[in-house]
């Protein structure tokens, strides 16, 4: 009795403790990296016009304009890109569907070699097989995981990917705006701000990686600082050459 507890504690403990990180990063890694896309970029505008000596109604002008076309660009070229790596998922199940129907004997044979050349002995390979291309559906499902590493049931939907893009990117692309739309007349609000958004989304990118949240949250302030740094050198030195 005592070593039936033992086990069964030990598999409650190894249950609780053997889990990992979502390697894909599911909806928070595409969320917050389209708000670090558009907070750099737009920072990184309305810096370099900044660096230029314009007013201030151009800045806040060029930071919504900034805003408005990234949105809009990340949106359309999200849903496309989705768009397009479904319509070849598809075109890829109708392929094998249309084998299964055509030859179902064959196609069970190669469900058959994948689980031997995984280690399965043959003959319970050939009956896994056999009992899992009952059902047509379910053996497209089988093949499509085997074949070629998809989930037909799980496709990325267009519509919510670019809805998702055009809402993070908005947001982050909104963050060095603000502060002149709440009064501020100088860029230094804007300039904090926005490094503040850097350094959170580079923290909140660490639940996804490795790294220590101060580390992951330090480097992306970092290098959001360094795009915003050269643009405005480039604003100064355009700005100059055309005035």
């Amino acid at each position: 009795m005592a070593i039936i507890e033992t086990e069964a504690a030990l598999h409650v403990a190894h249950r609780d403790n053997h889990t990992h990180r979502d390697v894909n990063g599911g909806w928070l890694r595409p969320a917050v990296f389209g708000a670090m896309d558009g907070l750099v970029s737009n920072l990184a505008l309305m810096t370099g016009v900044a660096g230029g000596a314009v007013g201030q109604q151009t800045i806040v002008l060029t930071g919504l304009a900034g805003l408005a076309a990234g949105a809009f660009s990340m949106a359309a070229g999200e849903y496309t890109s989705v768009a397009s790596q479904r319509e070849l998922v598809e075109a890829e199940l109708d392929v094998e569907r249309a084998e299964l129907k055509k030859h179902p004997a064959d196609e069970e044979a190669e469900l058959a070699a994948l689980y031997e050349a995984r280690g399965v002995e043959p003959e319970l390979a050939r009956e896994v097989a056999r009992q899992l291309s009952k059902d047509p559906e379910q053996a497209l499902e089988i093949h499509a995981r085997e074949e070629l590493g998809i989930d037909p049931g799980d496709l990325p939907s267009p519509l919510v990917a670019a809805v998702s893009s055009f809402g993070s990117f908005a947001l982050g692309a909104l963050l060095p705006v603000l502060p002149y739309l709440l009064g501020a007349t100088t860029l230094w609000p804007a300039l904090l701000l926005a490094f503040f958004g850097l350094f959170a989304c580079g923290a909140v990118v660490a639940r996804v990686t490795a790294r220590t949240w101060w580390f992951s949250g330090f480097r992306q302030l970092a290098l959001g600082a360094a795009a915003a740094g050269v643009t405005y050198a480039l604003g100064i030195l355009f700005g100059t050459a055309v005035g």
